[in-house]
């Protein structure tokens, strides 16, 4: 994401413009944009025209718009992102008040203004804007089938037939038409210049053959790029080729210990401490955001997990509950873990209501209230 202009004053009122420019920025600007927000950029309006004869006709034209933002929608697999608002700056071609829909995408600019620039999408815009946050692991799925966020990329599908006695040269053939397309998928799709690692993952050893037969080919073709990336190959088990193998791949002590400064394997080592400290030292883990909160006034937080996904919430006064949330316990000296809900670990968090926390010391009140609550649902 490129940072044009930043204008925010003393009141946290003003605006930005930026420019995404990769599909992942994307989804950073759908983390940004809430209702109410201003959004202007350029956009293709259909006009109606009428000629000296009479004639109707209608012509497509580009002209800026400055909405008034109603509704967010987000294609995640396609990385869309369409803004449906009200316009609310005179312009030639729409009347003040019309509907109409943005599409932002990557490459083309737009400015976004905001009653209340918050901490939290501050952060965001400096994260998105610093290089240093790009998506740094790459992972890949086989199965004779990956980060703020696990975005498919591209899935390679190859019908392999079975080895037949006397006879296995549909499959090889198969199979190797099928490791060709993965590698020229990881040529076409991972930036080497940020990705500090490429998990290779699969069941049995489809891993290790790929892995032969893409060095063998970059050998061949003296495919530089591939093999001066050579060191950043990691095969690593899994027990199958589906994007929810990722967790279990990240937690693979070889995995997290090449891993341990990505974001990825912290969001996964967070959520995996917490289940830990469940089960071990129940007091010492909540989640929910009350006890969570209960837990921040006693100063006794020591990681808080929550979901960006709480963020996006339409009622602005629980918008700000969850930033002040993050505030207070950066405050208390504690660490807060945002998790993208479009990772595997963000969604496994959401499940336990997108907030948690793991406790410096166990608090007892919020043990007894747990109890009690479960007696009154009993």
């Amino acid at each position: 994401m490129k940072l044009v202009r930043k204008n925010i004053e003393k009141d946290n009122a003003g605006q930005v413009t930026l420019i995404p420019e990769e599909p992942e920025d994307m989804w950073h600007t759908y983390n940004l944009l809430q209702v109410g927000d201003s959004l202007r950029a350029s956009t293709i309006r259909k006009v109606q025209t009428e000629s000296a004869t009479g004639s109707v006709g209608s012509n497509r034209i580009r002209t800026t718009l400055t909405l008034c933002v109603e509704a967010i929608d987000f294609d995640s697999q396609a990385c869309q992102l369409r803004v449906k608002g009200t316009n609310i700056q005179e312009n030639e071609y729409v009347k003040m008040g019309a509907y109409h829909t943005i599409e932002l995408e990557p490459n083309r600019q737009f400015t976004l203004a905001k009653k209340q620039w918050d901490s939290v999408v501050l952060e965001r815009i400096e994260q998105a804007c610093d290089p240093a946050w790009s998506a740094d692991v790459a992972a890949g799925g086989l199965e004779g089938g990956g980060g703020p966020m696990t975005l498919t990329r591209t899935k390679v599908e190859v019908n392999i037939p079975r080895k037949r006695k006397g006879n296995c040269s549909q499959h090889d053939r198969a199979l190797e038409r099928f490791y060709e397309q993965v590698m020229q998928a990881i040529q076409r799709h991972i930036n080497f210049d940020v990705v500090k690692c490429v998990l290779v993952a699969s069941p049995g050893f489809v891993r290790e053959q790929f892995c032969d037969y893409m060095f063998q080919q970059a050998v061949k073709t003296d495919n530089k790029l591939l093999l001066e990336n050579r060191s950043k190959f990691l095969q690593v088990h899994a027990s199958s080729g589906h994007k929810y193998a990722l967790k279990e791949a990240l937690c693979n002590p070889a995995v997290a210990s090449r891993l341990s400064d990505t974001k990825a394997a912290g969001e996964v080592k967070a959520l995996d401490d917490f289940y830990k400290m469940l089960q071990h030292e129940p007091d010492r883990a909540f989640y929910g955001l009350k006890h969570v909160e209960k837990a921040n006034e006693a100063m006794a937080i020591d990681t808080l997990l929550i979901s960006d996904d709480l963020f996006r919430h339409q009622d602005v006064a629980t918008r700000a509950r969850y930033v002040k949330l993050v505030d207070s316990v950066r405050e208390n000296m504690g660490t807060v873990r945002i998790f993208s809900s479009l990772h595997v670990s963000g969604e496994q968090l959401g499940q336990l209501t997108g907030v948690a926390a793991i406790l410096r010391f166990p608090v007892a009140e919020l043990s007894d209230q747990e109890d009690e609550s479960s007696s009154e649902e009993d």
